[in-house]
């Protein structure tokens, strides 16, 4: 009964809820607490309060975990095994990827070479600013900021404000000299 349920609810998901205005916008009437109530019932676990924006996606979601007060941005484009912390902000058009393809041989088509997943790991009170890319096996220690438009492909350290591509670190949070 519980598998029919995930299927129900991931069919409403990207057949409507998906497509449900945003949660800021004035005539959104619920979308919300309709995406909320319907993602709470597909991933592998969900918080209190959090929120799922216009067009996120996020594949079957049976593998991601999201905590309270977390939440995924407009057009987001996520993979699991993914383990978001509490207080996450995320801006709009964020990928998240966990798994990527090997280009090593030459005798197999790179479309058939994939590496396996590798999840990724977000900490508490992170904030992913808009259009910001994280590779598989990253994880982003708690309060890092990841400004826009950064190519995330190792671990962000607590309190680091990364930018760029490949993404440094700019500077600390609180106070620690880079």
């Amino acid at each position: 009964m519980k598998k029919i349920s995930y299927y129900i609810c991931l069919i409403l998901y990207y057949f409507i809820a998906r497509h449900l205005p945003g949660s800021d916008m004035p005539y959104s009437f619920g979308s919300k607490k309709i995406r909320r109530f319907l993602c709470k019932r597909i991933f592998k676990s969900s918080g209190n309060n959090i929120n799922i924006e216009h067009g996120s996606f996020f594949a079957s979601g049976k593998d991601i975990e999201i905590g309270d007060n977390s939440g995924l941005g407009l057009n987001c484009r996520i993979a699991g095994p993914l383990k978001i912390g509490r207080d996450l902000m995320m801006g709009p058009d964020v990928m998240i990827f966990t798994q990527n393809h090997k280009n090593d041989r030459i005798d197999i088509p790179m479309n058939l070479q994939t590496d396996p997943k590798r999840p990724v790991v977000i900490e508490d009170d992170v904030w992913i600013a808009a259009r910001a890319i994280i590779l598989p096996g990253v994880t982003i220690k708690k309060g890092a900021i990841v400004g826009a438009g950064a190519v995330v492909t190792k671990d962000v350290p607590e309190y680091a404000v990364v930018g760029g591509n490949p993404a440094r670190i700019i500077r600390y949070r609180n106070g620690k000299k880079v």
